[in-house]
């Protein structure tokens, strides 16, 4: 096996499923709540580990073919990249609800700056898998291991980054220390809701658990092809795939177009908006 291992049919049955259920609920919410931009992100996440997940399959029943262990190389690395992007676009969302005077960066910022940024890791990691996955030795495919790596090293950069930003944001909130006030002192603070709070603890959990799935794929390709951690099988499952599902699904059960809905998105039909809380604040970085 080009694994190091036979991979369980088992796992990855249970994988599809629990990725297929996932999937099917974030097309079905964004549709009804019509967050469309929910699509090429969360759903697009799910979308690719079913691939990926169908390679390990396909690889659990036919151990020696090459195809459904390229598959799975290209699909399982890049797949949860679209997921992080909803999770930027979610919190620039809160922070146009409680007051963007308590971010650095504005809540549009939070869009152009690391959107891009996750469809650069994308792009990398991409290529990173093309190369490898298409590579006629070792050699070829550690030069495409190596590249995923720097994908994956970049978005864990930025990560850490989003992170210590929102952390920011949300010190300042709860210290009423904002960066920025109007001509006449105010900053229009918002409440911050049991609702927010929830969908505030989801991003936080989704973050978390994808930032220890960067950690392990970051430890796994430095080892190479070759290494102890990319043969041993319950380290990608737990590690990876496990972390992928705590993710995605977190986004399922605290849902945007549920917690963040405000009076002018309570139903459907409507794209939800900034609160005005936040509105004579100025729109500077």
């Amino acid at each position: 096996s080009q694994y190091g291992y036979f991979p369980s049919e088992t796992v990855a049955i249970l994988f599809i499923v629990l990725f297929g259920i996932s999937t099917i609920l974030h097309i079905g919410q964004a549709t009804y709540f019509r967050l469309w931009w929910l699509l090429p992100t969360a759903a697009l996440c799910g979308i690719g580990e079913l691939i990926g997940w169908g390679g390990r399959l396909w690889s659990s029943i036919s151990p020696a073919a090459g195809t459904p262990f390229l598959i799975q190389i290209s699909c399982t690395i890049i797949s949860p990249t679209p997921l992080l992007a909803a999770t930027f676009i979610i919190f620039s969302r809160i922070i146009g609800q409680l007051s963007s005077a308590y971010s650095l960066l504005t809540p549009k910022w939070y869009t152009i700056l690391f959107v891009p940024c996750d469809i650069i890791a994308l792009a990398v990691q991409g290529v990173g898998g093309g190369i490898a996955s298409s590579a006629p030795d070792l050699a070829g495919a550690n030069r495409g291991a190596n590249i995923m790596l720097a994908g994956i090293g970049f978005q864990f950069a930025v990560i850490i980054l989003f992170s210590t930003l929102a952390g920011d944001f949300l010190r300042r909130y709860l210290c009423d220390s904002p960066w920025r006030t109007d001509a006449q002192g105010m900053h229009g603070r918002g409440v911050l809701t049991p609702r927010i709070k929830l969908m505030l603890g989801a991003l936080a959990f989704s973050t978390t658990v994808l930032f220890i799935r960067s950690v392990y794929r970051i430890i796994e390709l430095s080892n190479g092809w070759e290494g102890r951690i990319i043969h041993t099988e319950v380290y990608f499952n737990v590690l990876d795939g496990g972390m992928v599902v705590l993710a995605i699904f977190a986004i399922n059960f605290a849902h945007p177009g549920v917690l963040l809905a405000t009076k002018s998105s309570a139903k459907p039909g409507t794209e939800e908006k900034n609160s005005a809380t936040s509105s004579n604040v100025e729109s500077t970085v």
